[in-house]
């Protein structure tokens, strides 16, 4: 009878103990699990927020395990080969999200399956439009598909050189053939394999090379040259990125000129597809009145491409300048004001009509095209931060 008891005694006490070691042993289980779930993704992210040189150790190294509060890594052997690759889709997509352009590249170099997913659209429009969007309209689009089609065209060219080369060296070895060496195929230089590819990403990486010249309109063209005060010029650029500035090479239709050193500050896309040396068609001359802030083509002469000039719009002289007996915008004259210049100045303003205007002027005087009216705050707040520290004479 007391052996009896004594086993079941010592019974209850081992499955007490075995029930107590497998609770601990599944909350342990558990808790690995959840770390390694949060812990991973913890890890992704403030290894990327330290901004290592490379990512490939994600690799070799398997993602240590974070505990919950945070104060030390444990059981790194339970993660053995796993790497960032193993995440879900969703959380993934979240990472490379948020990585900066030289942090998707950087990843692209992980692996093959890294590098489709870090070379999509879909990252690289979004710096695209956050770095660029302001500056690059349809025309550097537009300009961006000639530069693809003529670097096609020249890797076409390489690959016919290539080509003829290794047909002149078959050639040359055989028996009693010989020529004069051509200094073109010497001085030729080796074929890019790499075809171009329609990608935001070549075209960011492009941008950012100062590779690609695009066109624009730049502000005070010349440094702010006082010939130039408030007016836009079309002009092609390139982007510094030891200086963060833009050279800037203007229209060829006058005389060519480069510039350095321009700020962002000073450029805009085009806001017409209107050609610099083609007049536009102005389209709101019926409704300007007093107060209008407008801009105006204009040009010293016919050779010279147009430049889009900041001015408002005026009284007439015959007019009482009053808010309530002003008749100004039911005449057929338009007062355009420009008032960077002093009073008495010949270019201080101008007349246009409102029903026959197209260009004009005089060599003396220069030629005055196509008129847009401004509505855009933005637009009109820019000209007013460029505005001249003193008045032109």
């Amino acid at each position: 009878m007391y052996i009896i008891f004594i086993s079941c005694v010592t019974f209850i006490i081992f499955s007490n103990s075995l029930s107590l070691w497998l609770v601990r042993l599944f909350s342990k289980r558990s808790q690995l699990l959840s770390s390694w779930t949060l812990g991973d993704i913890s890890s992704v992210l403030i290894r990327w927020q330290l901004k290592t040189r490379s990512l490939a150790s994600y690799l070799p190294y398997p993602l240590r395990m974070m505990n919950h509060t945070g104060s030390r890594f444990e059981n790194a052997e339970e993660n053995e080969g796993r790497c960032l690759l193993d995440l879900p889709e969703l959380p993934l997509h979240c990472i490379l999200d948020r990585l900066s352009p030289d942090g998707l590249r950087t990843m692209a170099a992980v692996s093959t399956s890294l590098r489709d997913q870090c070379r999509s659209d879909y990252y690289w429009e979004k710096h695209l439009s956050e770095k660029w969007g302001r500056i690059l309209g349809e025309a550097a689009y537009k300009e961006w598909q000639c530069h693809i089609a003529a670097q096609n065209r020249s890797i076409s060219l390489s690959r016919q050189v290539k080509q003829k080369n290794w047909f002149s060296y078959f050639l040359r070895v055989l028996p009693g053939y010989s020529r004069k060496p051509d200094l073109r195929e010497k001085n030729c230089d080796p074929c890019n394999e790499l075809q171009p590819k329609e990608s935001a990403m070549a075209l960011y990486l492009a941008l950012e090379s100062g590779e690609f010249w695009f066109p624009v309109q730049v502000y005070n063209r010349e440094n702010g040259h006082a010939g130039f005060m408030l007016s836009c010029y079309d002009a092609k650029v390139r982007y510094e990125s030891s200086t963060d500035t833009f050279h800037a090479r203007y229209s060829p239709h006058g005389r060519q000129t480069l510039e350095e050193n321009i700020e962002w500050g000073r450029l805009r896309a085009p806001v017409l597809d209107t050609p610099a040396n083609a007049l536009h068609i102005s389209d709101s001359l019926s409704h300007l009145r007093p107060g209008d802030h407008i801009e105006i083509q204009w040009r010293r002469s016919k050779e010279f491409p147009y430049g889009w000039w900041y001015g408002v719009v005026g009284h007439l002289e015959t007019c009482e300048r009053s808010e309530y007996h002003c008749r100004c915008n039911q005449s057929d004259t338009v007062v355009l004001e420009f008032k960077q210049y002093a009073q008495g100045s010949r270019w201080r303003k101008t007349l246009v009509k409102r029903e026959t205007h197209r260009e004009e002027g005089n060599t003396v005087d220069g030629f005055y095209g196509g008129i847009r009216k401004l509505c855009d705050d933005e637009e009109i707040s820019t000209w007013k931060r460029l505005w001249p520290a003193k008045i032109l004479e």
